[in-house]
């Protein structure tokens, strides 16, 4: 697999964004703090209310700048109006080579044990995931961004890695927290629409390099402050609310298979809300179907041919019985 390897930075473009969250914190209901190596930690909601704005801007900081996401009224859904809409024109790089959370991080100390997993556009610089490797894609920049899906800060030991890993002094870091029972966290992973569906298709080994574009809507679920609930919603949100647009080269007959294979539909494990479906595998997340993790409603465009494909289907019954 192979990507563009002349594109602009990510770490480069997100940063004017970065800087936004940070002139705008007040505004935005956020929290900056600085840890003792001066890496800058932005707060969206575990010691502060964080906000809708901030996580639609922090989902454009994960896509490495490279992508747009707007709130946008819906006429799809009953009850549930508001959607995200999430759109980039370097879907590889942004989706996977960026926002994909699969820089997975840990500190132990006699006292405590930090994990978590990293996305968003410090990941092309510092992470040595196979992913990237694959994408031949890597970034390098004066500073750097990661973003930890988490609910309690962490140690100074993990941001010194990050920037080690970098290449970049430690103040020159800045890790943003978006634990998923807030709004910011809500938001951010619902932005992941599109991720979702870059992520399966590399599962299912379609070409990478043919994929030239793409868009995703999907609705923005009602936060909970259960963590399972909270995860449940984010997903079902994609799983039974998200519609994505792919535009790839190559032959229809492989653009018409992606359409019939990625949605969310094929899989075994599909039909309830997705806490349910954590509970029923007795909260062992790895023996959950991985063909779930897909889009509701999937169309493929060929545009070597013009031909578009069509494959899923939204359901709101299942959103509402997830969302409550």
């Amino acid at each position: 697999m192979s990507t563009a390897t002349h594109l602009p930075s990510v770490n480069q473009l997100s940063e004017p964004l970065v800087q936004k969250l940070i002139d705008n914190a007040p505004a935005l209901r956020l929290r900056i703090e600085k840890l003792t190596n001066g890496t800058t930690v932005i707060d969206a909601g575990i010691n502060c209310d964080g906000s809708l704005e901030a996580g639609r801007i922090i989902t454009e900081i994960c896509l490495g700048g490279l992508g747009k996401a707007h709130f946008r009224a819906n006429d799809t859904f009953y009850n549930w109006r508001w959607s995200i809409d999430v759109y980039t024109s370097h879907p590889v790089v942004a989706c996977l080579g960026s926002q994909y959370a699969g820089w997975s991080l840990e500190h132990k100390d006699e006292n405590s044990k930090f994990m978590g997993l990293g996305s968003g556009p410090a990941r092309a610089m510092g992470s040595k995931e196979e992913i990237l490797e694959e994408l031949n894609y890597r970034d390098s920049h004066t500073s750097a961004c990661l973003i930890l899906e988490v609910s309690e800060m962490p140690p100074v030991e993990i941001a010194d890695k990050v920037a080690s890993k970098c290449g970049i002094s430690a103040d020159a870091l800045t890790i943003i927290l978006t634990p998923t029972t807030s709004l910011a966290g809500s938001v951010q992973v619902v932005g992941r629409s599109l991720e979702t569906a870059l992520h399966k298709a590399h599962t299912l080994e379609f070409p990478m390099d043919q994929i030239k574009d793409g868009l995703a809507s999907a609705p923005v679920c009602p936060p909970h402050n259960n963590f399972i609930k909270a995860m449940g919603r984010t997903n079902d949100s994609i799983l039974f609310g998200c519609d994505t647009h792919l535009y790839v080269t190559g032959e229809d007959s492989d653009a018409e298979q992606l359409a019939k294979n990625l949605p969310s539909s094929n899989s075994k494990d599909y039909g309830k809300p997705f806490a349910q479906v954590f509970k029923d595998s007795d909260y062992k997340f790895y023996d959950i179907d991985p063909m779930l993790f897909s889009p509701a409603r999937v169309t493929v465009t060929n545009i070597s041919t013009g031909k578009s494909f069509h494959g899923g289907q939204l359901n709101e019954e299942l959103l509402d019985q997830s969302f409550g």
